[in-house]
């Protein structure tokens, strides 16, 4: 094993393990073709240690191994290997033995045409039994062995597949959701087209570019058969080459533009899907397939006519094809006639051409999946390196959860006015703050950014004296809990719900959370308790239950720092009185709350308010001297006397 895949063994982030980990459980082979090295290693690796090292390394470093296991995985820039090198280099070794495979699949191709020319200038000539037996005999083998190099290359080529979903579907996911493009939406055909690709790798057009580059093989094989025969099999090759390079010119802009509104179209039916509950109340249906409609239709049309112009030049290329037999068999007849080849060699010439145009005209037929899959593996490239670029951060002790906002200035993409212009408080480790203000003051975003999931466009949040982009992604996120305005709860119980899908937490921190949050009661009356199974749509849970789940998520494993986006906006008047014990309950762990909010009730709860208003902040302080501000008491309005309420007038009856 070279040392880059055993560098990537060791990694133990949550993006190299999330898909090689679960394929190794479920027992497919990343690397097959190093298992032997992998078991010699594994003698010397002691009990625990997860790293796939070989015994004389193990033996000859273990203090550095130690010293990683003490203080992280902290490598040379030069000695990091990425999810991307090593898919390379699991592709380059297994790629060379599909070429390997290939070039002896092509050579045994030339079985049959030698066959027949044998039969037609030997056997029949001869009538000889015993020489059309041993030929039958030997061309039967080749075929067998043909065959199955033929299977072999096949499975390679699918094992490839999986090796590169398995490697790099992890970080892909990880692109997905916490990259750096997250606020944007993230990259949401990421995992389509990582399918896409691996579809592309085990399909018959990738076979394809591995038997086109034989055709000089073939067209050197008829050259020997004759000349003449030789430049009409060139001439041929080289006006599907051209036909090919015509294709890719009409086609791929063409493609690519239909790509991109599928793939708008794609992303709306998804959010259509979502939003089923309104569709179907509200009547809608009509008018939402319409706007999926919009993309979908303009989509349809370009792929329309990038097909229609495949179509043609895939045609063009099958005609001269058949072309080509045509005038190989009847100039191949003329030479035989002249007596400068014989009949067996004009057909063996014949199939040697077919042959090599072939894997030309199955790639003009494909050029459409092609360009796609070359689409999706740059997309995915890119998405990987994203991930890959990010500096990997020391791991810090737990924080306090003193919070420091400074000047922070927030425009999303695509914007040239500020949501968030200049914020800057401070809260000490253990106070809760309220944040108020009107709706589309900036509350939710300034929310997001204290969790990190948004990154200021300028300014500093800090957590403990640290910059959040400075903290281990992973570690802060243990240090932090978060409450969304748009509440989801992810399919499975309710206990994996709370311990935030980690399965092998201990059920009492379970509890605790459940307690602390008062929620312990309410699970305990339903049917299942803890284990009661959640679908995607959060049933059989309501709003108000599963607001109160999520809240026991914030607060599981006794965070530091916990946001709370309108965390009783679906609570009755017990969810209410839990929450408000909930914040208690957090002020005396000495847990930092932040809390978004429209309801005064929970104001009293708090050590501090903020006044949020177009960006800006108003007014920041304890309630006692801001609540007057944050609360503005409507006009009062007069309502008009009996005696001033003029009757309707009588409407004029015609002909009165």
């Amino acid at each position: 094993m070279s040392a880059e895949l055993r560098s990537f063994s060791e990694d133990r982030s949550p993006q190299a393990l999330s898909v090689s980990q679960a394929a190794r459980e479920a027992g497919v082979d990343v690397l097959p073709a190093d298992a032997p090295l992998m078991e010699q290693g594994q003698e010397g690796v002691q009990a625990g240690d997860a790293g796939m090292v070989r015994a004389e390394e193990s033996a000859q470093k273990p203090a550095k191994r130690a010293k990683r296991r003490r203080f992280g995985r902290r490598k040379d820039s030069g000695s990091e290997t990425t999810g991307l090198a090593v898919w390379r280099a699991v592709a380059r070794r297994n790629l060379f033995t599909v070429g390997i495979f290939s070039l002896f699949v092509n050579l045994l191709m030339l079985t049959i045409p030698i066959y027949l020319f044998q039969l037609s200038d030997r056997v029949l000539t001869s009538r000889s039994l015993d020489t059309l037996v041993m030929l039958s005999l030997l061309a039967m083998g080749f075929m067998i062995v043909m065959s199955l190099l033929d299977i072999l290359r096949k499975q390679v080529l699918g094992r490839v597949a999986t090796q590169f979903e398995t490697i790099l579907g992890g970080i892909v996911l990880a692109g997905m959701v916490g990259g750096p493009r997250r606020e944007e939406g993230g990259n949401a055909n990421a995992m389509r087209q990582l399918h896409q690709v691996r579809g592309f790798i085990s399909g018959p057009v990738m076979l394809n570019l591995f038997d086109a580059p034989m055709a000089p093989f073939y067209f050197g094989a008829v050259f020997l058969v004759h000349p003449h025969l030789g430049m009409i099999a060139v001439a041929s090759g080289l006006s599907l080459l051209l036909a090919a390079i015509l294709n890719q010119k009409a086609t791929s802009g063409s493609l690519r533009e239909a790509g991109t509104y599928s793939a708008r179209a794609d992303a709306q039916a998804e959010a259509l899907s979502r939003n089923s509950q309104v569709i179907n109340a509200m009547g809608m249906l009509n008018e939402a397939i319409q706007q999926w409609g919009r993309s979908q239709s303009r989509a349809l049309v370009l792929q329309t006519a990038a097909l229609d112009r495949n179509y043609w030049i895939s045609g063009l290329s099958k005609f001269v094809r058949l072309l080509t037999q045509i005038a190989m068999l009847g100039w191949g007849a003329y030479l035989a006639l002249n007596g400068e080849i014989t009949g067996g060699t004009m057909i063996a010439a014949s199939i040697i051409a077919a042959r090599a145009l072939q894997p030309i005209e199955g790639m003009i037929e494909g050029w459409r999946g092609l360009v796609q899959a070359r689409a999706a593996y740059a997309s995915i490239c890119n998405v990987v390196a994203a991930v890959e670029n990010e500096k990997p951060r020391m791991k810090l002790p737990k924080p306090k959860g003193h919070v420091i906002v400074d000047k922070v200035l927030y425009i999303p993409p695509g914007s040239k006015e500020p949501v968030l212009n200049g914020l800057g408080f401070e809260l000490m480790a253990g106070e809760s703050l309220a944040i108020v203000g009107p709706s589309g003051a900036g509350k939710s975003t300034l929310a997001r950014i204290l969790v990190g999931f948004i990154t200021p466009t300028a300014g500093r949040v800090r957590l403990d004296g640290t910059e959040l982009r400075n903290w281990d992604r992973r570690q802060f996120g243990e240090f932090t809990g978060y409450l969304p305005q748009e509440v989801e709860l992810f399919p499975g119980e309710i206990k994996l719900n709370i311990s935030r899908m980690r399965s092998d937490s201990p059920d009492q921190d379970v509890y605790e959370a459940a307690v602390l949050t008062s929620v312990h009661e309410m699970i305990t009356r339903l049917n299942n308790g803890y284990e009661t199974v959640i679908d995607g749509h959060g049933a059989p849970l309501s709003g108000g239950q599963k607001q109160r789940i999520a809240l026991a998520r914030a607060f599981f494993g006794n965070p530091s720092l916990v946001v709370l986006d309108e965390p009783n906006s679906n609570l009755d008047a017990v969810g209410e009185q839990a929450l408000a014990e909930t914040l208690q309950r957090a002020k005396e762990k000495g847990i930092t709350v932040v809390t978004v909010t429209q309801r005064p009730a929970l104001l009293n709860c708090v050590d501090k308010v903020l006044i949020l208003r177009g960006g800006r902040i108003e007014a920041f302080g304890p309630p006692q001297e801001v609540l007057h501000r944050a609360v503005r008491p409507p006009e009062t309005v007069r309502p008009p006397q009996s005696s001033q309420i003029a009757p309707p007038p009588l409407p004029q009856l015609r002909g009165a």
